[in-house]
Parts: C-alpha cells; structure tokens; sequence
C-alpha cells in the first residue's frame, strides 16, 4: 500500500533500511520492487526480482545462479 500517501513512509523506511544494509541484497516480489523504484533504490540491491517466489526459495535454500550474483556483485563494488 506504498501508494498511499498514509503508508508511504513505512514501506520507504523498510526500502532505506534493505538498500542500506551491508549484506548481499535480494528483494522479491513486484510490489517490493516498485516500491524500490518509487523511492529511487532499486539500483542500491544485489538483487531485485518481480517474482515473489524467489524469495521464499532462497530462505529455503541457495538458488541456482545466485553465486554468479554475488560475484558480479563483488565485482561491481572493487
């Protein structure tokens, strides 16, 4: 509901805090992602998926390809 002006500053505080953090970043599910995009922070997460899923999945496991991520990650930030 970032949308509305009433609960805009919750999720913006939530998206500052993820896009702050030291940690590798996965954020998953599309209205985290247009959220990030509203505040101006999707470029400031390791990873940013329209699908939902993928972050369940990771909480239950590694994803396939998500060491790729982190070394082009690591890469992007030497």
């Amino acid at each position: 509901m970032f949308e509305d002006p009433r609960f805009a500053a919750g999720t913006k505080a939530v998206a500052e805090a993820v896009a702050s953090a030291k940690g590798f970043t996965v954020v998953g599910g599309g209205d985290s992602a247009s959220a990030l995009k509203q505040f101006g922070l999707d470029d400031q997460v390791d990873h940013l998926s329209p699908v939902g899923g993928v972050a369940r999945v990771h909480r239950e496991g590694d994803l396939p390809g998500l060491a790729a991520l982190r070394q082009a990650a690591d890469r992007a930030r030497a």
